[in-house]
């Protein structure tokens, strides 16, 4: 125990004894005392657990809350600005992150036009039979242009894949030339687009199945949700353009 605790157990002790029955004057004197005694000894231990502010002048007093209210414009300067350069980098990370998903689409959507990518999605096969050997190029031109007003987005025609650069040659009766390559009957066509609105095109009076049926092929158009066309073609690199940094 403490020597301030020890004194302040003591003086209680004392008034215990001096507010015993049968107090004469000089305990009750005795009994006030030691009273005033213990009041002013937890008065003091009080006044030495309170902060050292409590011993501090008005005006250094002053100084020190100056101080701690130029920290705090301080550090709130500092939140602020940690703030800005947080919503700065995620302003930034998304609009980087939209121009990175917007570029991927665009690459998708010309990879798939430009018959490098494989495609899927709704869309329509057309078995064309040519008993008679008689189809030409010219057939296989007319539904191609058929297929693409109606919106096709994918074509291919018995494992060529067809694009803007494609073409069709006639090399001998019930053959014919894909980009070079042969391909004979039956053939198989897929595009992709929406299949109600292919059929109707190429079901047009004087369109391209109906030039099929004149040279004395047939035709059978099967619509599907989801249609796949997994050749592709490779682009050759070019002999005179180079790409622009």
């Amino acid at each position: 125990m403490s020597g301030r605790a020890a004194r302040g157990s003591e003086a209680w002790r004392r008034l215990g004894r001096a507010m015993s029955p049968k107090l004469n004057k000089a305990q009750v004197a005795a009994g006030l005392l030691c009273a005033l005694l213990g009041f002013a000894a937890a008065t003091q231990v009080r006044q030495v657990e309170q902060a050292d502010f409590s011993d501090l002048r008005q005006d250094e007093l002053v100084e020190v809350l100056d101080q701690l209210n130029t920290q705090a414009e301080q550090l709130a300067e500092e939140n602020r600005a940690l703030e800005a350069e947080r919503d700065r980098l995620q302003t930034s990370w998304t609009q980087s992150e939209a121009a990175q998903e917007a570029a991927a689409a665009r690459a998708e959507a010309y990879g798939i036009l430009a018959g490098t990518l494989p495609a899927k999605g709704p869309g329509v096969t057309i078995t064309v039979n040519d008993p008679d050997r008689k189809l030409i190029a010219a057939a296989a031109y007319l539904l191609v242009d058929e297929l693409r007003n109606a919106g096709a987005e994918a074509i291919a025609v018995s494992g060529q894949r067809i694009t803007g650069t494609s073409y069709f040659a006639d090399k001998e009766a019930g053959v014919l030339l894909v980009d070079g390559k042969e391909i004979e009957a039956p053939y198989e066509w897929r595009a992709i687009g929406d299949p109600l609105t292919l059929e109707t095109a190429l079901g047009i009076p004087g369109g391209a199945l109906a030039a099929v049926r004149t040279l004395g092929g047939s035709s059978e158009l099967t619509r599907h949700d989801e249609l796949e066309i997994t050749v592709v073609k490779s682009l050759s690199a070019g002999e005179y353009a180079t790409a622009l940094e």
